[in-house]
C-alpha cells in the first residue's frame, strides 16, 4: 500500500486537486441553487474514487506478478528512463551475467547504478 502512495501519488493530488475544483465551483452562487453540489461533487467523487481504486489493484496485482515471474527464473521487461533515443527498456533475466536481485520492490544489479521499480515492469514472455 505505501509503495501505490508512493508511486501514484501525484495522481492522487491531481485527483485532490479536481475535487477541489468541483467543490469551489459547486457552492458558488452563480451555479444554482445549490443542485450542483448536491450532483456534481457527488459524482466526481466516486468517478476519482473509482479510477484510482482500479489503478491500484492493476498497479498491485502486476507488482504481484512481476515479481512471480522473477522469483521462479523468469525474466521481465522494464522501463530504462536513463537511456530515452535508444532501448527504452531493459530485459531483466535472473539467469543473465548481470546479477539481477530483487530487494523489496526494486530490481538491483552491481552494472547498473539505479534500480528498477517493480511497478513499472511487465512479465516478458518468450516467443
Amino acid at each position: 500500500m505505501q509503495t501505490f502512495f508512493e508511486l501514484e501519488g501525484g495522481y492522487l493530488i491531481i485527483g485532490l486537486f479536481i475535487l477541489g475544483v468541483a467543490i469551489f465551483v459547486g457552492t458558488r452562487e452563480f451555479v444554482g441553487d445549490g443542485k450542483a453540489w448536491k450532483k456534481i461533487v457527488p459524482l466526481v467523487l466516486i468517478s476519482i474514487s473509482g479510477f484510482i481504486s482500479v489503478h491500484f489493484f492493476v498497479t498491485t496485482s502486476r507488482i504481484s506478478e512481476v515479481k512471480e515471474q522473477f522469483n521462479n527464473g523468469g525474466a521481465v521487461i522494464c522501463e530504462s528512463k536513463s537511456v530515452r533515443k535508444v532501448a527504452q527498456t531493459i530485459i531483466i533475466d535472473p539467469k543473465s551475467s548481470q546479477h539481477w536481485t530483487l530487494v523489496g520492490n526494486m530490481f538491483q544489479s552491481p552494472e547498473y547504478s539505479r534500480g528498477f521499480h517493480s511497478a513499472r515492469c511487465l512479465v516478458h514472455k518468450y516467443k
